[in-house]
């Protein structure tokens, strides 16, 4: 019953959240009323492709760090700190972690273009004695985790920041290309060196590094961006342009360079950008005077229907009807790409906004329901403070199982060869070691590889619940933990997400025909009369001998996986199997 209810929630649901209907016919109450049932009803399955996503902030260490890197043993507690968040994102089943790469004006590894900031060491321009992005990179890829580097662009920094940069500072290299305003120092979009100077800056990380993607944050005008000082700009440059589009095609022509150079060094890398919530005004609902397209010059649904975008989380810290009539205009115009919306968890904070965390779980209910990319978490620290109970509402409701980042297809469909030569061994310490022989992919990169686990064979790989380990860069494993599974199975996937039939670990064999576990009570077949049970676990350690009866007592049992034998005075039969 609980399984046809469940069914029917979603299919009602579906039908009176149709994108149609939301645009013709939604009312304030009826949606409030919807999102109520929304947030009661049961959870669904979960699904096997999402982005679960979460933005780490370096500036002033408001994510990581909080320990500086001023000796061995501080660069080893700051490294320590961030394997710590990481270790939590991964228990959660976060797959893709946004790392703050550039700030305002500077780096967080070594550069030739830009020097460090003050965050990693407590002094601008100090090296922290290690390369904290190499670093991040290793360790997100060791928790099977994706990571895009984000890149602050337009903005430099305040006047102070701007000053501890001193002669590093693009504001002394370059003055022409900086514009001042509102105290703060900006890159000016208009001016044909501004895009030469971040292309730099992106070919040298993603030529440098192993990332999975590159993000870009304020790539637009600054708020209130229509007093921006760049009168002289635009006379130089803008061709009698309307200068309001101009301004919009500034934009877009430095998105589009970005994005050319990124894929003509690695086309896997995923290009993606946080844009202003609301995209502009719908039909229905009102911009209030801020979005991307007319308050900052921000033509990102024009960047996806172009195809200059793989991704876009756009920033929407918003509630109600400022936040789900846009979500689907963002969904609605997508062009096939993923659209992940940020979520402002910040605002739970009672010094913020003191949000009620239903808020949260009714966008993240919304969201899926409409099929958008995934989720993104801004910010980090308020994501792992489990401000108001939201870590282990994802933890333990929404994101219960792993999830695989989706494949980017527009880029690449063609999925890599099987793995071979299956093997599986139990040690001696009672867990099982998996192996199996390597993929092979026609970019000619490395595969990675994705475990899966079931009590039922063959292993259905669609199942988001069979799961183990995703991402893996190596071709064996040893799990401590892996009696709750008696089948296992691999894939491989590429690098652009593709991922390929799944090979079999291991086989049924005469000792996995199941005995029926009812409770604590182990039922035996009739014919085994006058004998001795012997139940042993996978490694032959005896755990249980008793003489026969038609029902056992196995209590004492720790859960696991078990073999039963059954043993007169001449003989030992394996007459089947236990999953307590």
């Amino acid at each position: 019953m609980y399984f046809f209810y469940r069914y029917k929630c979603n299919e009602l649901i579906g039908n009176l959240l149709s994108l149609q209907q939301i645009k013709k016919k939604m009312r304030i109450h009826f949606l409030t009323f919807l999102l109520f049932i929304l947030v009661a009803m049961p959870l669904a399955s979960q699904p096997k492709h999402e982005i679960r996503a979460t933005w780490i902030t370096t500036l002033g260490g408001m994510d990581w760090p909080r320990q500086k890197a001023t000796n061995a043993e501080s660069i080893r507690k700051q490294q320590q700190e961030l394997c710590d968040i990481l270790d939590r994102l991964k228990e959660a089943h976060f797959n893709t972690i946004l790392f703050q790469t550039r700030l305002r004006g500077n780096l967080i590894y070594p550069s030739s273009i830009e020097t460090f900031p003050e965050s990693l060491t407590g002094k601008t321009g100090r090296n922290p004695g290690y390369d904290p992005l190499a670093f991040a990179i290793e360790e997100c890829h060791k928790r099977g985790m994706e990571l895009h580097a984000w890149i602050v662009t337009i903005p430099i920094g305040n006047a102070r920041q701007v000053r501890l940069l001193g002669k590093k500072s693009i504001v002394q290299k370059n003055r022409k290309i900086c514009k001042q305003f509102k105290g703060s120092w900006y890159l000016d979009p208009g001016h044909p060196e501004t895009g030469d100077y971040l292309s730099n800056i992106v070919r040298e990380i993603t030529s440098k590094y192993d990332i999975d993607g590159i993000h870009f944050d304020y790539i637009r005008y600054p708020e209130q961006g229509e007093r921006f000082p760049d009168n002289d700009t635009y006379r130089k440059y803008g061709k009698k342009k309307n200068k309001k589009q101009w301004r919009r095609d500034n934009i877009t022509a430095i998105v589009r360079r970005l994005y050319q150079d990124v894929k003509a060094i690695k086309p896997w890398v995923k290009v993606s950008s946080s844009p202003v919530g609301k995209y502009a005004s719908t039909s229905r609902y009102r911009s209030k005077g801020w979005d991307a397209y007319h308050a900052v010059y921000q033509d990102a649904q024009g960047w996806m229907k172009e195809g200059i975008h793989d991704a876009l989380f756009p920033m929407m810290y918003f509630q109600g009807n400022d936040f789900y009539p846009f979500a689907l205009d963002w969904k609605e115009n997508d062009n096939g790409r993923w659209v992940v919306p940020g979520l402002g968890i910040y605002f739970l904070s009672p010094n913020e906004k003191d949000w009620p965390i239903e808020e949260i779980v009714r966008q993240i209910h919304f969201t899926r329901l409409h099929h958008l990319g995934g989720q993104a978490y801004f910010r980090n620290r308020f994501l792992l403070d489990n401000i108001k109970g939201i870590y282990n509402e994802v933890k333990t409701d929404f994101y219960a199982t792993p999830a695989l980042v989706p494949p980017m297809t527009w880029m690449d469909s063609i999925a890599p060869s099987t793995p071979t030569s299956p093997f599986h061994e139990y040690q001696n310490d009672g867990s099982l070691k998996l192996q199996w022989g390597t993929s092979t992919d026609n970019n000619d990169q490395p595969t990675v590889y994705h475990l899966y686990g079931s009590t039922t064979y063959p292993v259905d790989t669609e199942c988001a619940d069979h799961l183990i380990e995703t991402s893996l860069r190596s071709t064996q494993i040893v799990l401590k933990d892996w009696q709750k599974n008696r089948y296992f199975a691999v894939t491989a996937a590429d690098r652009y997400g593709n991922e390929s039939m799944p090979l079999a670990l291991n086989e049924p064999t005469e000792w996995d025909v199941p005995l029926l576990n009812k409770g604590n009570q182990l039922i035996l077949p009739e014919n085994k009369k006058g004998t001795t049970i012997i139940i042993c676990t996978s490694t032959e350690k005896e755990v249980l001998r008793t003489p026969h009866a038609s029902r056992i007592d196995i209590q004492t049992i720790p859960s696991g996986f078990y073999l039963v034998y059954s043993i007169d005075s001449t003989y030992k039969e394996l007459i089947g199997s236990i999953l307590k």
